[in-house]
């Protein structure tokens, strides 16, 4: 019986995250392109020193090639015994998160500091994403004066555990309610809401200060 299961979509994901043909992971995990495909498409979960290789070719643990700890926060392990923190230029911090993917919005809403994810792209200079018309994304980020917007954080992060280390980038501008007249362009963005359901309300962000920071050990 064939069909993805998990432990075959977590294959494809990480392979695809990484850019990497069936048989570039063959390559680093020593086996074949047709065992790895065979992997990826059916149901099951091979032996433990198959997920061993598996996980080093994907640059990923083990742990989160099979799914564990998917409901805990990440970093709950120990810090590495040293680390460096360096800043990052704006230009190098447009190029981490690029690629799009999920962010986190910051701003003050009608019940205090909110912070929630968003599905988003960059598009033109600026990050794109979606939300519901009327919904309280929608009202708390409106002025109520024309032309005059609400400065709010973005952040997006990407950390690896196994090796300890990763990178942060903070974007702060103004979220501009892209009026229905302009909409239609936006499909280009081609971005898709996390949540999913009606949300065709797009937001965008002009960056108007950016900063960021990689840590790894020493």
């Amino acid at each position: 019986m064939t069909g993805n299961g998990d432990f075959g979509r977590r294959i494809t994901f990480h392979r695809t995250k990484l850019d990497l043909t069936l048989e570039e992971v063959a390559d680093r995990a020593d086996m074949s392109p047709g065992y790895v495909q065979y992997l990826e498409t059916h149901l099951g979960t091979p032996d433990m020193g198959t997920v061993t290789r598996l996980a080093k070719a994907l640059e990923t643990t083990v742990e989160d090639l099979l799914g564990g700890g998917q409901d805990h926060p990440p970093g709950a392990g120990p810090g590495p015994a040293g680390s460096v923190l360096e800043g990052l230029e704006p230009e190098e911090c447009l190029r981490l998160i690029g690629p799009g993917g999920i962010g986190r919005v910051a701003f003050t809403g009608s019940h205090g500091p909110t912070v929630l994810p968003v599905n988003y792209r960059l598009h033109d200079g600026a990050i794109v994403f979606r939300t519901a018309h009327g919904g309280p994304m929608d009202r708390d980020l409106r002025t109520g004066l024309e032309g005059v917007d609400i400065m709010i954080g973005f952040q997006v992060d990407r950390i690896d555990e196994a090796r300890h280390e990763g990178w942060s980038v903070l974007v702060q501008g103004a979220a501009h309610h892209v009026p229905e007249s302009e909409a239609a362009g936006m499909g280009e963005a081609d971005v898709t809401p996390w949540a999913g359901g009606r949300r065709h309300l797009y937001i965008r962000v002009v960056p108007h200060h950016i900063t960021g920071r990689r840590i790894h050990a020493l």
